[in-house]
Formats: C-alpha cells, sequence, structure tokens
C-alpha cells in the first residue's frame, strides 16, 4: 500500500516483449523520489544492485544532469563514484551530517544503516532532522539491508519496499554489460538476450551472474546453445530451497495416452495464454486441476502441459513445506508463490495438493493457506498458469473446485481399450520395439481395468525378461506377464469406486467418454 505510514511495492507485471527501457524496480523507486519522499528503505541482500538500480533512477530523475549517488558504509564511509571517502563522515553521524550540510541534489545510499537505528537513539533523533532537511530538497536517502528495522520515531516518514528478483528488462541490460565486460556477449543478438533473460528470471543478479559464467565456460560465447547451461545452473539454484524443483525434461502431447478431451482443452488454450498481454484477465488461462486414479498420467499430463506451452515446469512439493524443514508452513507456502510469480511465465505444478489444502478452518494453519491460495490464484500475475494434481480428491473443499478458481476441473479415469493400446504403442516403440509385430488389440482381453502406469511396467517387466533370456520381445512376454500381474482396481475396488462416484458430477472426464462401465 501506499500511504504515510511504511508501505510495500506491488510487483509491477512484466512483459515478454521489449517495452519499456526502465526497469521495474527503477519505475517503482523513481516515482517515490519523484513524490518528494526523502527517506526509503529497501530490503535486499544485493548491494551492488540496490547502487545499480539507484545510478538508473538518477540519470532518469529531472534536471540537465544526472542526479549524483553517494554511497556510505560503516567501514568505507561516505564517497561518490569513483572518489576518495568524505572526511568527518565515517561514522553514521557524521554521514547524516554530511547530507544534511549537501547543497546540491543527491541520492545517499546507506548500506546496513539498521544497526545504527537500533543502537542509537542519537542516530534515530539526528535522522528525523534529516528528513526535514531534505524534503523538496531533491536529495533522497535510501538505507539498504538485508533484514528490516524501521525505529517506530521514522516509520511514517520512511517508504518500505521489498527489492524483488530483477525483471526482464533488468536482466537483459546486464546482459549486455556483463557480454561487454568478457568481451564474449557483444555480438548476441536481442533475440539471444530475451531468451536469456527469461531463463534467468527469479534469480539474483549475482546468481545470473554465475549462470552465465557457467554457460561461457561450456560455449566461449553468448547464443542459443548457451540456454542448457543457464537452465542447468537455475536448476540447481532453485532445487537448493526444498519446497520447489525445476522439473527439466521434455514431455510431447503425444508422449500421453488417451485423454483425448484434456489434450483438446490445452491446444484451444495455448494460444489464448500466448495473447495474454493483449487480452483481459479474465480470459486468460489460469490453471487447472486435474484429479483421478493414481497412475493414469496425471503427473505426466502436467509435464506435457509446459512443454505446450513452452514454458518451464517448477513444482512445489506439497508434502515438504509442512515438514517443518523450512519454518512454519503458512510462510514457506506464501513464500513460494511470491517467488514463482517472479519466475513467470512458467507453469507452477501443485504436486498431491490434498496433502496441503484439505479444511477451510479458519483457525488452522491450514485453514489460513487455503485462504491465501485462493485469493491468489484469483490476484497472481497472469504469466503464471496452474496445474494442481491430486489422488485424493474427496479431501479437498468444495470452494477448491468450484468454477471460477480454475479453469477447469479435469478426472482422469482408469484408461479405456484404445486409450490402452496407445500405451502400449507408446511404452514399446519408446524403447525400441517395433509394434507392427504385435496384436495389442488380444492383449487388453489380460489388462481390464489397469492404469497407464501397470501397463508400462508390463512392458518393462517383459523387455527384462527378454534380455535375460538373450533374444528380442514377443507378444507372449508381455501376455505372460499380464496374466500375472493384479491391477490397482481389484486390490483397491472400494477406493476406486469411491473416487469415480465423488468424480462423476463435480469434474469434466478428461477422456470423452462416460464415466460409466
Amino acid at each position: 500500500m501506499a500511504s504515510e505510514n511504511t508501505a510495500s511495492s506491488p510487483p509491477i507485471e512484466q512483459s515478454a516483449t521489449p517495452g519499456p527501457v526502465e526497469s521495474r524496480a527503477a519505475k517503482t523507486i523513481r516515482e517515490i523520489f519523484e513524490s518528494g519522499r526523502p527517506l526509503t528503505y529497501i530490503r535486499s541482500a544485493e548491494e551492488q544492485r540496490v547502487g545499480r538500480v539507484l545510478r538508473e533512477v538518477g540519470r532518469g530523475l529531472p534536471g540537465s544532469t544526472p542526479t549524483p549517488v553517494w554511497t556510505w558504509s560503516l567501514t568505507e564511509g561516505m564517497h561518490g563514484d569513483g572518489e576518495a571517502a568524505e572526511a568527518g563522515a565515517q561514522t553514521p553521524r557524521g554521514a547524516l551530517d554530511f547530507i544534511v550540510a549537501h547543497a546540491e541534489a543527491g541520492i545517499f545510499h546507506l548500506k546496513d544503516f539498521h544497526e545504527p537505528l537500533r543502537e542509537s537513539s542519537e542516530i534515530r533523533r539526528r535522522l528525523r532532522d534529516v528528513y526535514e532537511n531534505c524534503r523538496d530538497q531533491r536529495k533522497f536517502i535510501v538505507i539498504s539491508s538485508p533484514v528490516r528495522f524501521i525505529p517506530e520515531e521514522v516509520e511514517r516518514s520512511m517508504m518500505f519496499l521489498e527489492l524483488r528478483p530483477p525483471d526482464l528488462i533488468e536482466l537483459v541490460e546486464f546482459l549486455r554489460d556483463e557480454g561487454e565486460q568478457t568481451g564474449e556477449g557483444g555480438d548476441a543478438d536481442e533475440e539471444v538476450l530475451f531468451q536469456l533473460a527469461r531463463a534467468l528470471q527469479g534469480l539474483t543478479l549475482d546468481e545470473a551472474r554465475y549462470a552465465l559464467r557457467r554457460a561461457l565456460v561450456k560455449n566461449q560465447r553468448l547464443g542459443p546453445e548457451s540456454l542448457a547451461a543457464v537452465l542447468e545452473e537455475k536448476r540447481l539454484l532453485v532445487n537448493r530451497s526444498g519446497v520447489i524443483e525445476y522439473i527439466s525434461g521434455v514431455t510431447d502431447l503425444g508422449d500421453v495416452g488417451g485423454l483425448e478431451g484434456l489434450k483438446k482443452w490445452l491446444i484451444e488454450r495455448r494460444k489464448l495464454f500466448q495473447m495474454r498481454d493483449s487480452l483481459t484477465a479474465e480470459i486468460v488461462p489460469k490453471g487447472i486441476l486435474i484429479m483421478g486414479i493414481p497412475g493414469c498420467g496425471k503427473s505426466l499430463s502436467v509435464k506435457a502441459i509446459a512443454n505446450h506451452f513452452q514454458l518451464p515446469l517448477y513444482r512445489v512439493d506439497m508434502i515438504e513445506i509442512f515438514s517443518g524443514r523450512h519454518g512454519k508452513p503458512e510462510g514457506a507456502f506464501v513464500e513460494a508463490c511470491r517467488m514463482m510469480e517472479d519466475m513467470a511465465p512458467a507453469v507452477l505444478w501443485f504436486d498431491e495438493i490434498e496433502m496441503g489444502i484439505t479444511s477451510t478452518e479458519s483457525g488452522g494453519e491450514q485453514g489460513r493457506i487455503f485462504a491465501f491460495f485462493l485469493t491468489w490464484m484469483q490476484e497472481k500475475t497472469r504469466g503464471l498458469f496452474v496445474a494442481a494434481t491430486a489422488n485424493r480428491i474427496d479431501l479437498l473443499p468444495a470452494e477448491m473446485i468450484r468454477k471460477g478458481r480454475f479453469d477447469e476441473v479435469f478426472f482422469v479415469d482408469l484408461p479405456l481399450e484404445d486409450e490402452q493400446i496407445q500405451i502400449f504403442k507408446i511404452h514399446l516403440s519408446r524403447r525400441g520395439v517395433d509394434i507392427a509385430a504385435f496384436h495389442l488389440e488380444q492383449l487388453t482381453q489380460f489388462t481390464i481395468g489397469w492404469t497407464g502406469a501397470e501397463i508400462e511396467q508390463c512392458v518393462i517387466s517383459a523387455i527384462t525378461k527378454a534380455r535375460l533370456a538373450d533374444r528380442e520381445l514377443n507378444e507372449h512376454d508381455l501376455i505372460s506377464v499380464a496374466a500375472k500381474l493384479v491391477p490397482l482396481s481389484r486390490t483397491m475396488k472400494e477406493q476406486i469406486n469411491h473416487i469415480r462416484g465423488w468424480a462423476f458430477e463435480r469434474a469434466v472426464r478428461a477422456s470423452p467418454q462416460p464415466i460409466g462401465r
């Protein structure tokens, strides 16, 4: 909110095309300065990036010349760019006195100034004097720190900002600068720079620098071939959180057997999602919920969605969020959602979402997570497509599956006979088996009620049996394995029937056939 009280700036949605030349962070800070506010507190561990953004802001402020940036730290004192430290401005009190005495416009970046504010009532008092002195004088004080500490004495006079990761514009400019400094990126065209910038979204500039240098070590220049190394470095950085996992690999819609209703929906919605910046928010696809019987292709479908939409895929592990290893579950969940907004455009996969959102009781932590999730789904950036999967669908609150939360709720049932044949063909072909020699239609009499995962295991077991016998796979191998396998639909018949009955009037079938058999 923006008021006389401490305020946070909402994230500014970023475009995937080269639009304005001003970064999101610079635009926000410039608008604060132009409103006349002399005190700003930025929470960020990226001191160099804060300085970089402030210099960008200084070049854009009204005036015949750029507004200079002065930097202070307890170890180096107060100094201008490329200049020696000013005498008498080494201490926190000396730095504030220097700002008051400075007669010209300037931006004063005070690093880790929260400690002097915490420890000294004199410094807190002097900062209030500085506030009065700098109002309408084109002198702007910016405190940067990895932690938030704003004394009550100056709380109503200071604007607070949470510096989110750099946006596309800032990353492209960073890539240009890095290319010039290393001498390896000067000839990179704009399209390549924007591809790399999109891949780096969600990382800090320091993390982006390491990812870029990893790519340069492998390829010696910035080009399309650098993308794989950048994404691999990003996967390692994202996965360290333990809550969000970057999912690599390519899964095509053709790798999913059956589910033609779901595939048709995705093909139709892909164009709308790609046009998201030119459409009203209400018709831009925001996500789907896929629920159904385990082993029938829910996870595979999510991977195919990311590939079909040509977006990176990230998975949020609900069980890990509630493990307690990452702090309070509520905070870990909120942070994961905020982090993913910084990485948009992307597909965000909530795996086994019913393990975390099973109650609407307002008093419990799960209830608060559920309330946040519903609001977030309505207000999140339009570049983030949510794909949630669930097995125990009866645990999901009714508010979760009502129309409007997700664009559609799909139920994935046991594959029908023609879908089973498709799945057999997919897994046999993937393993180099010539399917022309097999009569798969005859095989389906042994696979009634099988899941797609059971079909895959049948193929793997039959190939293993043939390899141990040092011969090629034949149809008899598949039949002998199939005859011995007891499917999930038989061992858990009551639970499968319960899932089907629950979903009959609550979801759209992912395959066009009716649910009843």
